[in-house]
């Protein structure tokens, strides 16, 4: 809590003609981007180009790996043994990591995508597995999970700078875990109310789950969405809205 949060969003999730998202114009009002690595969503022209346009705007950079999902986004639940998983995670990061290095840069952090983000939030197995990966590319990298998950303790257990991510977008179940995209109230259309519980979450500590209760949530960065239609205007609103309230955007690690 207290009054600097981190503000990220998923990117560079276009590639070859395919084109998602306003990512030049989102870039420009947060603090960090999660960039896709080519498995679940972007390929080698895109990578290259989010991350010039991530520098340029002074934006932390981070890998975004996924399943190998492209038709499914990354949103469906793959079996993998934890040799491949480890070896999934090295390959992703090295890829955001070399066009990091070639605009003279480096990485910031590193966050799961999708179905593996949220395997991971719950299996402790996954979750050690991707902690131990991320170590073993570079320990001073950070890893990004869901607020009191699986994937922030094995992330600490690790020995790694871990940053507890809260959602806008999304409602939360009383366990603290995300709603199934499934389901018909897991997401959050209305940007007033969006804005109203990230304030509160990152305020107060607390955020009302699906059944109305409150439970204890701790927000070292917000996440919002890149690919929908009105992404541009709600992240824009969100950042105006969290400096009316006192809140500094603050990039994680700084």
């Amino acid at each position: 809590m207290g009054n600097f949060v981190d503000l990220n969003c998923d990117l560079g999730e276009s590639y070859g003609s395919f084109k998602v998202g306003q990512d030049d114009d989102v870039m420009k009002c947060i603090t960090s981007a999660n960039i896709a690595c080519g498995y679940h969503a972007g390929d080698h022209n895109v990578i290259q180009k989010t991350i010039k346009k991530a520098v340029e705007n002074g934006v932390g950079l981070g890998a975004h790996p996924g399943f190998l999902d492209l038709h499914g986004f990354g949103r469906r639940e793959i079996n993998l043994d934890m040799d491949e998983l480890y070896n999934l995670i090295i390959y992703q990061i090295g890829a955001v990591q070399a066009f990091a290095k070639v605009n003279n840069s480096k990485l910031n952090h590193v966050k799961p995508h999708g179905a593996l983000y949220n395997m991971a939030g719950k299996d402790q197995q996954m979750a050690e597995t991707i902690a131990q990966a991320v170590y073993d590319v570079n320990p001073e990298l950070i890893l990004f999970g869901l607020a009191g998950s699986e994937l922030i303790r094995m992330g600490k257990k690790a020995g790694l700078q871990v940053a507890e991510e809260v959602f806008a977008d999304r409602t939360y179940q009383p366990d603290g875990t995300l709603t199934s995209r499934s389901l018909a109230n897991a997401m959050i259309t209305d940007s007033d109310e969006a804005v109203a519980r990230v304030i509160r979450m990152v305020r107060d500590g607390k955020v009302e789950a699906v059944d109305g209760s409150d439970i204890p949530i701790h927000a070292d960065t917000i996440c919002v969405h890149g690919d929908s239609e009105k992404s541009l205007e709600f992240v824009k609103k969100l950042n105006r809205e969290l400096m009316n309230n006192g809140i500094i955007l603050k990039r994680v690690g700084m």
